[in-house]
């Protein structure tokens, strides 16, 4: 109890004692036994005041106010409240809006060879299922495949023989080449013999001619010398004859060879493109195997057991790249990213590298932090608005497809925080705080709510003095946390620590 209490006390107790020194009196039945207590209360209180008035004369100043402050009626506290000061702290801005959840990097996976059918997907090959590279996805059938190689196989072996018959026959245009060029010569030797003889011959006719001048030898004998010149003359032509046409038969010979080596070419050009049909089916052969060309979810599964690849169903038209079936898509690394919309108003706010808050009104497990990564540079002519992207972080939570919020952050300031429970929301959609003056007396203050801060704390735009709450001493601007939902303005409180 203060000192003003046990004042006020020790003033009451001499009027308590003169009361009680009155002597009770019997009950008699006298006329008007009211009078009796109300003319002795009418005296005691005017000898009560008088004796006031004598001991206020003789009272300082000070004290005379101090007797007449607690003469006036005291307040009863309204009710019991909690308070907690207003703080300054580093906001952050942000700028709400909502998009869709999408691949960052979706990478189809086609088949290397078309018209196979497919054979074999593994069971564990589910849309949601995460695959390394090079995992086995699908198996064509390659019976198709098998029978081109054995007869490109066979074929080689066709060639093969070919090459050998061409060889020969070049061997043999070859051999009689050289025979032919052997004949030439032997014609040369038998051709130098029959000009060595008709040489003889001419010597012979002109020796006996000059006989036959001088009578030593008969006509008749000069004849026989002349018709063997004109023998050997006959020889001569002959062999010269001879010797041309074994020459024409070289000629020929050698045109053979050459016939022979283009066909020998061209029989072992078919042998290699018979190989190479034989090697390119046996690639095709390890393309029935399609394997993952990265790491990451399987996004989309459009293959199934018995299509065939280049062939797709009637209800994925829509997947054909390159005039090319798409069999799967993967997600890169599961690397997801959020595609959000933005008004061109707002566009200037948002930057690339930005931080953003993920939330999701339908699971509220999903609370990521993501981050700016791309802003489109086209911008709706219809709806203005453009097209941003949020890298996100790896989870189980998102899926493509779904819808999720985000908080982009936009600025960060200093501003007024207060606990949430302080905050009165009104009917009208405007909310009210109670603050609290030194006499203990709450007043209603209109404040503009800004951002949460966190679970616990609200940023005050706008309503409180600035000036006392971002000044040094932060704890002159108090609030009512705890029964602020059941007061009004100007009633006195009772103030106790949490």
């Amino acid at each position: 109890m203060d000192n003003e209490s046990f004042s006020e006390v020790e003033a009451e107790e001499p009027v308590r004692a003169e009361v009680d020194s009155f002597p009770s009196k019997p009950d008699t039945r006298q006329p008007r036994p009211w009078l009796i207590p109300l003319f002795a209360g009418t005296g005691l209180g005017i000898a009560i005041a008088l004796g006031s008035m004598g001991i206020l004369s003789y009272l300082p100043a000070r004290q005379q106010t101090a007797v007449a402050n607690k003469a006036a009626p005291k307040v009863n506290p309204a009710m019991t409240v909690t308070i907690a000061s207003v703080e300054k702290t580093r906001v952050t801005r942000t700028l709400n809006t909502t998009g869709t959840v999408a691949a960052r990097d979706l990478i189809p996976v086609l088949p290397q060879a078309n018209g196979l059918q497919i054979k074999i997907i593994p069971e564990d090959i589910k849309e949601g299922t995460f695959v390394k590279k090079g995992q086995v996805l699908a198996i064509l059938d390659d019976s198709i495949l098998q029978a081109q190689i054995s007869q490109a196989k066979a074929d080689v072996e066709s060639k093969q023989a070919d090459v050998a018959s061409k060889l020969a026959e070049q061997a043999s245009k070859l051999a009689t080449t050289v025979s032919n060029q052997a004949i030439v010569q032997q014609k040369k030797a038998d051709l130098a013999q029959s000009q060595a003889r008709l040489e003889e011959a001419q010597k012979n006719f002109q020796r006996y001619q000059k006989l036959a001048r001088a009578g030593a030898i008969s006509q008749q004998e000069l004849d026989t010398r002349s018709y063997t010149v004109k023998t050997a003359i006959e020889a001569v032509r002959l062999a010269e004859e001879n010797v041309r046409g074994a020459k024409a038969n070289v000629g020929s010979a050698q045109a053979n060879i050459t016939s022979a080596e283009a066909n020998v070419n061209k029989a072992k050009a078919d042998v290699r493109s018979s190989v190479a049909k034989v090697q390119q089916l046996q690639a095709q052969l390890g393309q029935t195997v399609v394997r993952a060309p990265v790491s990451g979810i399987v996004a989309e599964k459009l293959a199934r057991v018995g299509d065939v690849t280049g062939v797709p169903p009637q209800t994925q038209v829509g997947t054909i790249i390159g005039g090319t079936q798409k069999l799967f898509s993967i997600i890169r690394d599961e690397r997801l990213e959020l595609q959000a919309k933005i008004s061109e108003i707002q566009l200037p706010q948002v930057e690339v590298g930005a931080s953003v808050q993920i939330t999701s009104d339908l699971d509220n497990r999903i609370q990521l932090q993501g981050r700016v990564k791309d802003i489109q540079p086209l911008v709706n002519d219809k709806r203005r608005e453009a097209t941003i992207k949020i890298d996100l972080p790896p989870t189980d939570l998102l899926k493509p497809g779904m819808f999720a919020r985000a908080a982009i952050t936009t600025n960060t300031t200093i501003g007024m925080t207060v606990p949430q429970k302080a905050v009165q929301p009104q009917p009208d959609g405007s909310a009210i705080l109670f603050t609290l003056s030194d006499k203990d007396i709450v007043h209603t203050q209109t404040v503009e709510v800004g951002e949460p801060i966190d679970d616990q704390r609200v940023e005050i735009k706008s309503g409180l003095q600035l000036s006392d709450a971002l000044g040094q001493d932060v704890s002159r601007l108090r609030v009512v946390v705890d029964g602020a939902g059941y007061l009004k303005d100007g009633d006195k409180v009772r103030v106790v620590t949490q």
